[in-house]
């Protein structure tokens, strides 16, 4: 049901697509979308919340935009794609199914994160973002520890030249471009470490969300569920 990252030191996790109810193709554990049944939807965030010890109420989440806005998290949905706050007890919530989830948290200094990057939102440097605003609240990039949870593969996210454009303008290494083909998990990694946190404060998942384990929007054709990713502080 919930994945996590080694580096996190509090409650968070990464969901695969095991252990709900929803019907296919949003088998079964299915957060998100209009196409799913909406009791099933509910049921899944419930009972995979209740996993994680976390409350649906103060779930803080976002309506996704691909773009590079980040708020200071309330419960309820918001525009944007970035969450941040230093508030105990709120859970921020990113929806993927294939764009990569990425979480931050300052243990010393009591601030999290989150991040929803697809290709707009990594080449717009969300993560730059998130990280200035965890800083407004008394964070720093240098004891903060980054996951980036499972998303798109290097092989299996071919691009148009005109998105690799975008990517080289804007600065990105060679190394995360493959021909038409971007290591969004790298760019991202890259991003991070531009913004001041150590290389070694900062996992990788690895894992590719067109797997069995997980929704892909690209692999099933835009009838896909969604996967939650979600951290939150007791303290």
């Amino acid at each position: 049901m919930w994945l996590s990252a080694p580096n996190i030191a509090c409650v968070h996790g990464f969901s695969t697509r095991h252990g709900g109810i929803s019907k296919p193709p949003f088998d079964t554990l299915n957060f998100g979308g209009h196409e799913d049944a909406p009791d099933a939807i509910s049921h899944n965030r419930n009972k995979a919340l209740a996993v994680l010890g976390l409350n649906e109420d103060l779930v803080c989440r976002l309506k996704q935009v691909h773009g590079t806005t980040v708020h200071l998290a309330t419960p309820g949905v918001l525009e944007g794609d970035g969450l941040v706050t230093n508030v105990p007890h709120l859970a921020l919530a990113i929806g993927t199914a294939d764009c990569y989830p990425i979480l931050f948290h300052d243990a010393t200094n009591h601030v999290i994160g989150a991040a929803h990057a697809g290709w707009r939102g990594t080449v717009g440097k969300i993560v730059a973002e998130v990280l200035l605003q965890m800083r407004a609240l008394g964070a720093n990039p240098a004891t903060t520890q980054v996951a980036i949870g499972p998303g798109i593969s290097t092989d299996k996210f071919e691009v148009g030249t005109d998105v690799l454009d975008q990517f080289v303008a804007a600065g990105f290494p060679s190394s995360c471009l493959h021909h038409r083909h971007i290591n969004l998990a790298s760019a991202n990694q890259w991003v991070a470490e531009q913004a001041g946190v150590p290389k070694e404060n900062i996992s990788i998942n690895g894992r590719c969300s067109t797997g069995p384990d997980f929704f892909s929007y690209r692999r099933d054709k835009g009838l896909t569920g969604r996967m939650w990713s979600v951290i939150c502080m007791s303290r």
